[in-house]
Order: C-alpha cells, then sequence, then structure tokens
C-alpha cells in the first residue's frame, strides 16, 4: 500500500417499513453523508408521508453533498435541510410529473432493490434501517 487508509467496506442494507422487510443497495454516491448514516446505524423512526416518500428524523447532521431535488425512483436519501432519512418510490406534491422529487435537494446514498411494497403503505410508518 502507498499511504492509502484502507476503509471497511460497506454492506447492503436491511430496510423494514411496518414489518415489510426490503434490500437496499449503496449506491457510492456522497461518501461523507454514506458514512454517517453507516455510523449511526440502525436508524429508526415514525416515518411521515409525504406523497410517495417516507421520510423520518434522525440524530445524522451533514451538510449538503452533491444534492439534488429529483432523484430515481427507490433512492433512499439524507436531506440536509430536516436531518431526515427519505425513501422514495413515486411522485411526491413537489414532482412535475411521475419523478420522485423532494421538497428541496436530498444526498442519495442507497437505492431499494423493490419498491413494490411501499405502494401498500396508506399513512405514515415506522422505518427501521439496519445493516443487512
Amino acid at each position: 500500500m502507498t499511504g492509502s487508509v484502507e476503509r471497511p467496506v460497506m454492506t447492503d442494507l436491511r430496510i423494514v417499513v411496518d414489518g415489510d422487510e426490503l434490500a437496499a443497495t449503496w449506491t457510492g454516491a456522497n461518501p461523507v453523508t454514506a458514512e454517517a448514516i453507516a455510523d449511526a446505524l440502525p436508524l429508526e423512526g415514525d416515518a411521515a408521508r409525504w406523497g410517495d416518500e417516507l421520510y423520518f428524523r434522525t440524530d445524522v447532521d451533514v451538510p449538503a453533498e452533491d444534492a439534488r431535488a429529483e432523484v430515481p425512483v427507490g433512492s433512499i436519501a439524507y436531506w440536509p435541510q430536516g436531518n431526515a432519512v427519505c425513501l422514495f418510490w413515486g411522485p411526491t406534491p413537489a414532482s412535475h410529473g411521475e419523478e420522485p422529487r423532494a421538497a428541496s435537494p436530498v444526498n442519495v446514498v442507497a437505492e431499494l432493490d423493490d419498491v413494490g411494497p411501499l405502494s401498500r403503505i396508506e399513512g405514515g410508518a415506522t422505518v427501521r434501517i439496519e445493516r443487512g
């Protein structure tokens, strides 16, 4: 090695939403945010629903990092403005069409393998994020 620091490999994530287990994969984007979330795992909260987005507040506190409002379906992101973790699976009140769009820019860190179970949620939900 030439002086580089070897970091532990981040494992995939397990997301539990009102008893439904979902798998997610780190995207490799926004490494400062991803590391802060990984260090804080497990994270759990009572999530509010905003369109096809669930979000819950956390103690994680990181600034915007390549943040954007429009995100891919299945994104797991950190919302710096609200210190919250968000799961996106469809349009929100801020969307211009069918794309997921956050209220303000978010740092995308992971992607859900399957968003199907989220479409059954009728209101808020308890969300737990842990190592896979």
